[in-house]
């Protein structure tokens, strides 16, 4: 008898088969789109258990009516509600008998071909765990945003978690496909009971467990943000601030169950990831809390940064995380909150006054001396760069022919005498469609003039540079498909803006232009913004050096009088279009551009449900 190959042996194994365990609570709406997302997979979903967690809301009976007509799918019902995510999901993971298991939420979506592409990599790579893409879908735009696509950009096989630190802030377990084995044979759940943030502790057991990872770069989860739902999501509900305790608490616990197993850079990687990702988030919003939300969230954060040892500090201590945590710990109370907002943006920004201690070491203030030395370290393409932005619309041309124009007036901040070493040349400009990511309208480069030493203009007296912005919405980075609409004018000039408030650097600083600031001023086509009808735009720059290197900002919206008000434009296509420069909760700037009757009428409908609601 010939031996048996390998390819027989093979050829005779049963296909690997996976489960998809669906999660829901009072949510009939969308849960039974959920499981059809995933029965639609096709054969490889072996078995689809969907954990229905004591609902009130006939979501049950609904699973129930589906699961008679498809044998794939067992349907369980939970006597009392757990309170959160993770019962439930332990409760599938324990009935599941596939060889490999992923997780669903049930107002969420499988995409085609995700969990094909899931189980192709594990296979072939030997892999206990395979990961793909998430996408943040908001409803009801439709806009999406990749979650963390550094990690998927392209197909890899990492042996061991320690080599890819940048896994920590995945930590999210529903992207991914696990062997069913590997989790039962390490113990590994998720914290029972009403705990948030689940995911970051199960995360972190998993990577703890050093399993082999498998990266594709594949869309094999739609995560829909459903902002305006009448119950948000635990992880979107943050007017509280037990949620921010709870994030903190998860953070925690995902650190000593990875320092636990020995994982050192890993766990240092899960408090770096706190201060670059959570902490900013949470300091962008806290100007709109009111004073005791503050005041308590202030005490918890200090609490859980004195746990920091002197080596999470001196890590990349120029990061805008770090240095917002050090002045969080440096003050028994909520301070320069305002500030703080600029510098946890994305870019940050970090904006005047920019204060010196009596040695000339660079701090944050004279009344909170954290040194800021490390900034004059940092890669001028890594500095959190100031830019002030003012916008005013302006009609030019014949009674005939009218053309609509935005006047954008740009000013840089010098920061400790880095940004005149750099030598600053030009700026571009770019706003990016709020809901469709692809669609960019740029400006043609502009060169960066010296602002005139001189008084300081109205618009930017007092302390305007930090004044707190109320703006209803955080800026979003659009997508990186560009698709630049015609201008329909020609490129507009710069000019030097004056006179400018004069900058904090001492006169001796090497290579200082007088005044610390440049200036530009740029002509925005309002007809290519409204080409696509009402719509929300986010301001860009780009910021070119002397040597070739650029820096992109985003604008701090200066507020003031005739600043940030409605404009009715005049227009030949579209009778007249309605401007609305507002600041974004991190005080960046942003325009709402509303054209034609339509336009107006939107506008007023929306406000109206703002007044009743």
């Amino acid at each position: 008898m010939n031996a048996e190959t390998e390819t027989d042996r093979d050829a005779r194994k049963p296909p690997a088969g996976v489960a998809v365990v669906v999660i829901g609570y009072d949510d009939a709406a969308h849960v039974t789109d959920a499981v059809r997302s995933a029965l639609a997979q096709g054969p490889a979903v072996r078995e689809v258990v969907a954990v229905d967690d004591c609902s009130t809301d006939g979501s049950a009976g609904l699973l129930d009516r589906l699961a008679a007509s498809e044998p794939r799918l067992r349907v369980i019902r939970r006597r009392a509600n757990s309170g959160g995510c993770g019962t439930p999901r332990n409760t599938g993971l324990d009935a599941v008998t596939s060889p490999y298991v992923m997780f669903l939420d049930s107002d969420d979506v499988l995409p085609p071909g995700a969990v094909d592409a899931l189980l192709e990599a594990a296979e072939g790579a030997h892999a206990e765990v395979a990961g793909g893409l998430c996408v943040r879908r908001e409803l009801p735009s439709g806009r999406e945003v990749p979650w963390e696509p550094r990690l998927y950009a392209l197909h890899a096989v990492v042996p061991r978690p320690a080599r890819r630190p940048r896994l920590v802030h995945d930590t999210l377990c529903v992207n991914k496909l696990y062997r069913t084995g590997f989790l039962r044979a390490h113990g590994i759940r998720f914290p029972e009971g009403r705990f948030p943030y689940e995911d970051v502790v199960f995360t972190a057991r998993v990577l703890a467990a050093a399993p082999r990872i498998a990266l594709v770069p594949d869309r094999v989860y739609v995560w829909h943000v459903r902002r305006s739902a009448g119950r948000l999501s635990i992880s979107l509900d943050r007017s509280g601030v037990e949620n921010w305790r709870a994030r903190t608490e998860a953070c925690r616990q995902a650190y000593e169950v990875l320092l636990g197993a020995g994982q050192k850079e890993l766990a240092r990687a899960v408090r770096a990831k706190f201060l670059d990702h959570d902490l900013r988030m949470y300091v962008r919003e806290l100007g709109l809390r009111d004073a005791a939300y503050r005041r308590a969230w202030w005490e918890l954060t200090r609490a859980h940064l004195a746990e920091y040892d002197a080596d999470d500090w001196a890590r990349n201590p120029a990061a805008p995380g770090r240095l917002v945590g050090r002045v969080v710990l440096a003050s028994p109370e909520p301070c320069d909150l305002p500030r703080l907002r600029e510098l946890a943006a994305r870019p940050a920004r970090l904006c005047p006054p920019y204060a010196r201690a009596a040695d000339g070491t660079p701090v944050w203030s004279d009344a909170l001396p954290v040194s800021l030395e490390p900034l004059r370290a940092r890669p001028v393409r890594a500095l959190p760069l100031a830019v002030d932005a003012e916008l005013r619309p302006c009609a030019r041309g014949t009674r005939l022919r009218l053309r609509l124009r935005l006047r954008l007036r740009l000013r840089l901040h010098e920061l400790y005498g880095r940004v005149a070493q750099a030598g600053p040349e030009s700026v571009e400009a770019e706003w990016l469609h709020r809901d469709d990511g692809g669609v960019v309208v740029r400006d043609t480069a502009v060169p960066l003039a010296p602002c005139p030493s001189g008084s300081e203009p109205a618009s930017t007296a007092g302390s305007e540079a930090v004044a707190l912005a109320q703006g209803p919405e955080p800026a979003g980075r659009a997508g990186s498909r560009a698709v630049a609409l015609a201008r329909g004018a020609e490129p507009a000039g710069a000019v030097a803006l004056g006179p400018c408030a004069r900058g904090a650097e001492p006169a001796g600083t090497a290579g200082s232009v007088r005044g610390g600031a440049w200036s530009a001023e740029v002509a925005v086509d309002l007809a290519a913004l409204s080409a696509l009808g009402a719509g929300t735009w986010d301001l860009r720059l780009r910021i070119r050096f002397r040597d070739g290197v650029s820096r992109d900002v985003s604008a701090h919206a200066l507020r003031g009088a005739g600043l940030l008000r409605r404009n009715a434009v005049p227009s030949v296509r579209h009778g007249v279009v309605l401007v609305q420069p507002y600041a974004t909760h991190s005080g960046a700037l942003a325009l709402r551009v509303a054209p034609g009757v339509r336009g107006v009428l939107s506008v007023a409908r929306a406000r109206l449900r703002r007044l009743l609601h």
